[in-house]
């Protein structure tokens, strides 16, 4: 069952289409990986789903369990179960971690914060009275995002390069943190130029050029790393090439 349909879309930012006549489906409970080249529009496409300033006016069509989201502003969304984790997650000064994961936890209490913290690898003792300012690391913030995310119990989730930022040693983590939110009963969607993040997934979409140019299991999509592109419609498309099957969107 699809959770998030998108049909047709289009979107222009400052007059230079992004978004080409999208279409894609995500089905409850999966983990999707969207891939492809910086400038494709994957940070924009999940922009667009969450309702940022600025990527809300497009055309075509977006539904949220059947339910259309060009509506709704960006806290409707959320209230929906919609949340996005950041490329570069923000600062909040004057909020203790604490503080930050209780402010959208379904459980506030200490055992749920130590827990959405262990799940990501980062210590409540050590943690938990600290401040979400600059004395993070990158790498601490991406973590500290996505326990908070986990404490929220969203039903559609977007990580913008969840490994951003991330030791070797917390990668392994992350990626179990990722599959504790699908098996909550999220659909996680993983924005990603890394190989081994599009391993988390269960399937994947590529996109070039604003649009959907193939999706299917992680195993096919997978070659567009080793190649750096993948066959396509676009009039520039390598030579077709008998090991890429991948399914046409």
């Amino acid at each position: 069952m699809a959770m998030l349909e998108l049909e047709n879309v289009n979107l222009h930012l400052d007059g230079t289409p992004i978004l080409n006549d999208l279409s894609m489906e995500l089905w409850s409970g999966y983990i999707h990986a969207v891939v492809g080249p910086n400038g494709a529009g994957k940070s924009t496409l999940a922009s667009a789903i969450m309702g940022l300033q600025g990527y809300r006016e497009f055309d075509g069509r977006m539904t949220f369990e059947g339910e259309a989201l060009k509506p709704l502003p960006v806290d409707e969304r959320a209230r929906r179960g919609i949340t996005l984790g950041w490329q570069e997650p923000a600062r909040f000064e004057g909020l203790s971690v604490r503080e930050y994961i209780r402010a959208g936890a379904r459980d506030e209490s200490e055992e749920a914060v130590d827990a959405a913290l262990e799940q990501v690898a980062m210590s409540p003792s050590r943690y938990r009275d600290r401040a979400v300012d600059n004395t993070l690391s990158g790498g601490e913030r991406k973590k500290l995002e996505l326990a908070c995310i986990l404490a929220m119990k969203p039903r559609l989730v977007l990580l913008d390069e969840p490994d951003s930022g991330i030791d070797v040693e917390s990668l392994g983590r992350m990626k179990d943190a990722v599959r504790l939110l699908r098996d909550a009963g999220a659909t996680v969607v993983l924005i990603t130029h890394s190989s081994e993040v599009l391993h988390w997934a269960e399937h994947a979409f590529l996109m070039c050029c604003g649009h959907i140019v193939g999706k299917g299991p992680v195993a096919e999509v997978s070659g567009y790393f080793e190649n750096k592109c993948m066959p396509c419609d676009h009039r520039n498309r390598p030579e077709a090439d008998e090991e890429f099957s991948i399914e046409r969107a």
